[in-house]
């Protein structure tokens, strides 16, 4: 773990794209701000592994039976064919 000590307003960079600065220090508290592009979710740790238990509980609720419902409703919405690699051409 890389440890660094900042003050208010002064920045820390992790790679080219995020920014990581301190905004306000009170107490035994330290505001950050972060820019990050959109691509790169931002979460504080608690809410990540929320996140992640619920992905995971998720995961494992899949049954057979909703697989076969999805299998059935892809089918019919497309009339069960498999694609036609052709485009459609009328004579």
């Amino acid at each position: 773990m890389l440890v660094l000590s900042r003050q208010r307003d002064e920045t820390i960079m992790i790679g080219d794209e995020i920014e990581i600065t301190v905004v306000d220090i009170r107490g035994d508290k330290v505001r950050l701000g972060i820019s990050a592009p959109r691509s790169v979710q931002v979460h504080r740790k608690e809410v990540y592994e929320a996140i992640r238990r619920e992905n995971a509980a998720a995961a494992t609720d899949i049954r057979a039976d909703d697989l076969d419902a999805a299998d059935n409703h892809l089918r019919a919405n497309g009339n069960g064919k498999p694609a036609d690699d052709k485009p459609n051409r009328k004579p």
